[in-house]
């Protein structure tokens, strides 16, 4: 186990394997053995476009940060958890001596490490280094895949809690990728009284009413349905017309929480004012993990369903295509150790096994 095997994205639109050191894990940190990783659509925008703002690819870089497996080896001072046990990974490493970290908001850490954020590596790989403290153990009844996709579903757990969700309360999703959906599934696990899901694609808004939505609506077909306020909005997509278009269904005295990130929008202050509304920003998450894992675990959150797509690391490019080629594809996962038939095949690896 000195030797593993890696994807890596080394330059736009192009990924290699090759093989690298298995990394030692240092003080307080735990080496884990990878089982599944999720792909994200910030992977996707390093692959097409190889940056995200200020961060840059400006060197090989292992995308991927959505990740579950098992621990395998501890570094110096670690007391939990233990080898063998499997864990979902909170992929990011905080310093603990800032006011952020010191007020609980270890998410906007300004000296935080997060995996697949240049020039930080990430876990398309067969092996990563973690915090010991960020290696979450998962019950044996939640799979490889469903424990990978606990770090979208913090993302989610993150917002709603920002949003305070209630219970009785009107909520709008706008945005029905994967992000989307658990937001909506975890509003709905909180309470919420009504819940309306909003997106472009019929696919995806058919699996919202599935997971529970009282109301979905195609905008691109219905711009101008009526919709009723909502006190809650959880916008997820990032678009610019759908942030607007969102902001303007929020009920007086309403909550909107930005879920989605990519355009620089303008917002009708006129309304926001005249309706009092609250409109804040989420970023990634902190204190999540435990409360997703426990959803994920009690049911009131569906992960496995979201799989569409399973590959290996010689996969990894097709995977981060494949919501590009196929729009009923939600959720990519490799798997660096190779494909898992724990779960069913997915529509997606039957039409692969007939190929």
């Amino acid at each position: 186990m000195t030797r593993q095997r890696v994807a890596v994205l080394d330059r736009v639109g192009h990924v290699r394997t090759e093989e690298r050191e298995v990394p030692e894990p240092g003080v307080g940190q735990v080496l884990v053995r990878v089982a599944a990783v999720g792909v994200c659509g910030s992977d996707v925008h390093y692959y097409e476009h190889g940056r995200i703002g200020d961060f840059v690819v400006d060197s090989p870089l292992v995308l991927g940060h959505e990740a579950s497996g098992t621990v395998v080896r501890l570094g110096p001072e670690v007391l939990g958890p233990e080898v063998g046990q499997r864990v979902a990974l909170e992929p990011q490493s905080t310093c603990d001596r800032c006011e952020q970290c010191a007020r609980g908001r270890y998410n906007l850490c300004p000296n935080v490490v997060f995996f697949a954020t240049p020039p930080v590596d990430g876990a398309f790989a067969e092996y990563v280094v973690v915090d010991a403290r960020r290696a979450h153990p998962v019950p044996d009844g939640l799979s490889d895949e469903a424990a990978a996709l606990i770090e979208p579903l913090a993302v989610a757990v993150h917002a709603t809690a920002k949003a305070r969700v209630e219970p009785g309360q009107s909520v709008l999703v706008s945005g029905a990728g994967p992000v989307g959906l658990l937001c909506a599934q975890v509003a709905l696990a909180r309470g919420a009284g009504r819940v309306t899901v909003t997106d472009v694609n019929e696919h995806r808004l058919r699996v919202a009413a599935r997971l529970g939505a009282h109301q979905v609506l195609n905008v691109a077909e219905e711009p101008d349905a009526d919709v009723a306020p909502a006190e809650v909005v959880l916008e997820c997509s990032g678009a610019a017309r759908a942030v607007e278009w969102s902001v303007r269904r929020a009920a007086p005295a309403g909550t909107v929480v930005l879920v989605g990130m990519g355009a620089t929008v303008t917002l009708p202050l006129d309304l926001i004012q005249a309706r009092e509304l609250w409109i804040t920003g989420t970023f990634r998450y902190a204190h999540a993990y435990p409360a997703a894992i426990a959803l994920a675990s009690s049911g009131a959150v569906e992960l496995d369903d979201l799989v569409t797509g399973r590959f290996d690391l010689d996969g990894v490019e097709d995977a981060l295509l494949s919501a590009r080629r196929d729009p009923t594809a939600l959720k990519s996962v490799v798997s660096p150790g190779g494909l898992s038939r724990a779960s069913a095949p997915t529509t997606s690896d039957r039409a692969g096994e007939q190929a």
